[in-house]
């Protein structure tokens, strides 16, 4: 392919008015990444050739591939009112989803169904808009024709799972999911909906399994952790969170993660080892999704602890959480403040939203929204 540049190149520098090796030129420098350079081709082109669809057609490729959205939307338009074609309304429709303009991608779209009905990746980016736009038995209508069509579709199938699951559906979520991991045993976020379905349903085993694989697949995914926190620290496996938690930490400081290691360390007791990692956590404030004024109370109470010598007790239950102030009544962090009772209550709130957190992961959005472009 190198080779082929390098000619058609030599032939532009013996006669630069020869438009046919520039528009070859254009096309090969598009086709294997050199996408400013051929830009620059193709609008020197369209100056001598300016009705020429595909010229238009093929700049607009090159603005996609550069993230010039509003540019290649015009170009595509240009295009299509030229000579309106299938794959200049398809080329449209995508940019259109980049630029969030759903209606006007849901038109592109249509128009390529009026010639191609069997087009399987119109209906899946008509899901998208669709579920964008909040109107989810459209979207399920789509991605369900989606998944009829091409039953290798895992991005579609995601969707359909995604969406029963938050309709409280969850026998065809987990169907959904699994199809997904059938097609693609390495897609973690389907493991980790297919987890957090499970410890909802309180299948606690079940829920880990799923979790340690979502972190197999994507040590990145900070909300599995954190579920798995609770679950490890529900059945008492504190050696494998921890294990687990160091490691991850080992590769990359997060606010959030330094947060459940602390909550472990406050579970098993050890006050020294739970004020650095809530200091950890507070020092990782872009990485701490949990309330930071709520962090720091429980830093200063752990704080206040330390200072006194005294001890916290190790936990023996996990589902609510409970402040040491309110275990231990006589050993308040600050005896003698009148606002006590109220910072009392504000860590116990603290203690529950670790608890509670699992209500937010079932709202976090795993639908892959901008992943319609891998589905080519």
């Amino acid at each position: 392919m190198d080779n082929d540049i390098e000619a058609l190149q030599n032939i532009l520098r013996e006669d630069p008015s020869n438009f046919q090796a520039r528009r070859e030129l254009s096309i090969l420098l598009v086709n294997n990444g050199f996408n400013e350079e051929a830009e620059r081709k193709l609008r020197y082109l369209i100056k001598y050739f300016p009705d020429d669809a595909e010229l238009r057609y093929n700049l607009g490729i090159v603005y996609e591939k550069l993230k010039k959205f509003p540019e290649a939307k015009m170009c595509y338009k240009k295009a299509i009112e030229l000579s309106p074609q299938e794959d200049f309304y398809y080329n449209l429709g995508e940019v259109l989803v980049e630029l969030k303009e759903w209606d006007d991608a849901i038109l592109a779209f249509k128009k390529v169904l009026e010639t191609d009905p069997e087009d399987g990746n119109c209906y899946f980016n008509l899901g998208v808009c669709y579920f964008n736009k909040d109107e989810k038995n459209l979207a399920l209508d789509n991605f369900q024709k989606a998944v009829n069509i091409n039953p290798k579709d895992i991005f579609a199938y995601f969707y359909l799972g995604y969406i029963y699951q938050n309709d409280g559906l969850t026998n065809f979520a987990v169907e959904s999911y699994q199809k997904v991991l059938e097609i693609s045993p390495d897609y973690s976020w389907a493991y980790f909906n297919l987890g957090s379905i499970a410890y909802k349903n309180g299948n606690i085993d079940e829920a880990k399994q799923y979790l340690l694989k979502t972190i197999e697949f994507n040590d990145s995914d900070i909300e599995a952790y954190k579920l798995l926190t609770k679950i490890c620290l529900r059945q008492n496996e504190t050696d494998e969170i921890l294990e687990i938690l160091h490691t991850k930490l080992e590769k990359e400081e997060n606010g959030d993660l330094f947060y459940c290691l602390a909550r472990v360390y406050k579970y098993i007791g050890d006050l020294e080892k739970y004020y650095d990692n809530l200091q950890a956590a507070i020092q990782n404030p872009y990485t701490l999704t949990f309330q930071q004024d709520i962090v720091k109370k429980e830093f200063e109470y752990a704080k206040a602890k330390l200072n006194k010598n005294e001890e916290i007790k190790a936990e023996t239950e996990i589902e609510e959480y409970e402040s040491d102030t309110e275990a231990e009544s006589s050993s308040e962090p600050a005896d003698e403040d009148p606002s006590e009772e109220s910072e009392e209550t504000e860590l116990e709130e603290a203690e529950e939203e670790f608890e509670d957190e699992e209500n937010t992961e079932e709202d976090i959005d795993y639908s892959a929204q901008d992943s319609y472009t891998e589905n080519e």
